[in-house]
């Protein structure tokens, strides 16, 4: 499957845990990681892609085949928390990566990728990759650089295999942030950039892994935003007097994550405030209404997703990032199915009959459309 060729001894392997290897040129941090191979066909974002928590224990392979050539910048990161400043384990490329050639670049794309211990991986035929996980689901993997070209390969397997997946795993308390924080920048304007704006509503955002980008939405639409740690008391939430909740994105198992949050969530529905989740948080919203969630083979990780919003009739290009789904047959009389993807038919967005609760499983943070989904915040803005 691997169309790399040795011209020279290959300083990258990538080690799935049915035992096929592909061998490539390393870039960035040099060592091993372990996690879930998935791919994305986003043609830019690299570097946002990368900083999601939403990625955590997980390695990316990358279909579009000409990765870091814009450079990286500082105004591009996501992760929030220092804690999720490790995101992404791993990045899979086609070609080699060229020099940046942006005006807005802070540092090369290896240089990035060393400083913030992500392993890289070039020259592997990306095609073959995603047609196996289109195939076979979302493999565990190891990716390992190593500018001697030595791999031990049997004991890269064996740890593959070894890996427990994220299946059951609580990646949320390994990204969020420790102690809460206030959030005041605003989306990026040309030629301004981020600018701050203080807000009289004010939300309170529990953190399971947060982008920066969907704080800066929630600001440039009006509402102050204050995050807490994902395992916040619904009392200590309350005690903050909030005017509404949002329940963040963010990686690993929604169920597993679900056995603290799932009582703090049902305790704030309780409370009649305006409630929005994205992703995981739409997964954790759903969950404690009464519905369940399922593990995907292949996951959406993309930025050209169509999702209908049957509110308002009209289709939206989103940019997607999950491998688990809301199950819209185990949603309860008392939830409506609000937002459907049209690639697979699955549950894209939820909400409360008769309450101001509503989440959705897309990124409107995101700008692939290139601005489908920000009336979603404008909407919270609204009911808030």
């Amino acid at each position: 499957m691997n169309d790399y060729t040795p011209t020279r001894l290959p300083t990258a392997a990538l080690v799935l845990a049915n035992g096929e290897v592909f061998y490539g040129d390393g870039i960035g941090y040099i060592g091993s990681a372990v996690g879930e191979v998935c791919f994305n066909t986003a043609m830019t974002g690299y570097q946002e892609i990368l900083t999601d928590p939403s990625y955590a224990a997980q390695i990316v392979c990358f279909t579009f085949p000409h990765v870091g050539n814009t450079g990286t910048t500082i105004e591009d990161e996501e992760a929030s928390s220092p804690r999720a400043e490790i995101a992404a384990r791993g990045a899979i490329f086609r070609a080699a990566v060229t020099p940046s050639s942006s005006w807005r670049s802070d540092a090369e794309l290896g240089d990035w990728l060393a400083a913030r211990k992500i392993i890289g991986i070039s020259g592997v035929d990306t095609r073959a990759l995603t047609a196996h996980i289109r195939d076979a689901g979302m493999p565990n993997g190891v990716i390992a650089h190593a500018p001697d070209g030595q791999f031990d390969i049997p004991a890269l397997v064996a740890h593959a295999k070894d890996w427990s997946g994220l299946v059951g795993a609580d990646l949320a308390q390994d990204v969020t942030s420790e102690a809460g924080f206030e959030w005041t920048e605003a989306s990026w304007i040309f030629p301004e950039g981020y600018t701050n704006r203080e807000n009289i509503k004010r939300v309170v955002l529990i953190d399971y892994g947060v982008k920066r980008n969907i704080m800066r939405n929630l600001v440039s639409a009006g509402l102050a935003v204050t995050a807490v740690s994902a395992k916040t008391s619904a009392e200590d939430i309350l005690a903050l007097k909030p005017d509404g909740i949002v329940l963040s994105n963010g990686p690993g198992d929604p169920a597993a994550t679900g056995e603290y949050a799932l009582p703090t969530i049902r305790t704030l529905v309780e409370a009649d405030l305006p409630m929005l989740g994205i992703c995981l948080g739409h997964q954790m919203l759903a969950l404690a209404l009464g519905a369940k969630t399922v593990k995907m083979e292949q996951g959406h990780h993309g930025a050209n997703h169509p999702v209908k919003d049957h509110t308002t009739g009209k289709v939206e290009i989103v940019s997607m990032n999950h491998g688990f789904a809301v199950d819209q047959d185990t949603l309860p009389d008392t939830v409506e199915e609000t937002h459907l993807s049209l690639f697979d038919g699955s549950n894209c967005g939820i909400r409360l009959k008769g309450k101001p609760v509503f989440s959705v499983q897309h990124h409107p943070e995101a700008s692939p459309g290139p601005q489908d989904s920000y009336y979603l915040f404008e909407r919270f803005a609204a009911m808030v």
